[in-house]
């Protein structure tokens, strides 16, 4: 686990260095930083995914490339829904919200169609990946 939280380190001191932009396998690709809060610890827990805009919202992917569980970092969200995005140089409050049904299914297919990986993703697992908005406040 420790590979991954070093990994994710990298990628968030890069990120905040460089307004947004990062290289290796992000390199142009559209990241943030979403912090979530521990449903255990109550602790903030930084993770860099890659979003779609969708009009206001932002939705993120909880893909966990394709493991059998749910990302710890949706546990969070779903468990203390007030999250803090970083978007390029900017950084507000959102509120996160599941998407579900034909809405979920949509907004996932665009996003497979934009990075096929994600599509690989749903294929290695039996879980439906959940696709949630992240809705900014005021």
């Amino acid at each position: 686990m420790a590979d991954v939280n070093d990994w994710n380190t990298r990628i968030i001191e890069e990120f905040r260095s460089n307004e947004g932009r990062v290289g290796g396998q992000f390199a142009g690709a559209p990241l943030l930083l979403l912090t979530t809060t521990g449903r255990r610890t109550g602790a903030p827990r930084t993770n860099p995914m890659m979003y779609l805009a969708d009009g206001d919202r932002v939705l993120v992917f909880a893909s966990k490339a394709g493991a059998p569980t749910h990302p710890d970092w949706y546990l969070n969200l779903v468990a203390r829904p007030q999250v803090t995005v970083e978007l390029g140089t900017e950084r507000f409050q959102a509120t996160a919200v599941a998407l579900e049904g034909d809405e979920r299914d949509r907004l996932f297919a665009e996003q497979a169609s934009r990075y096929p990986g994600f599509a690989g993703y749903q294929e290695k697992t039996d879980r439906v990946i959940p696709v949630v908005a992240l809705i900014r406040e005021g």
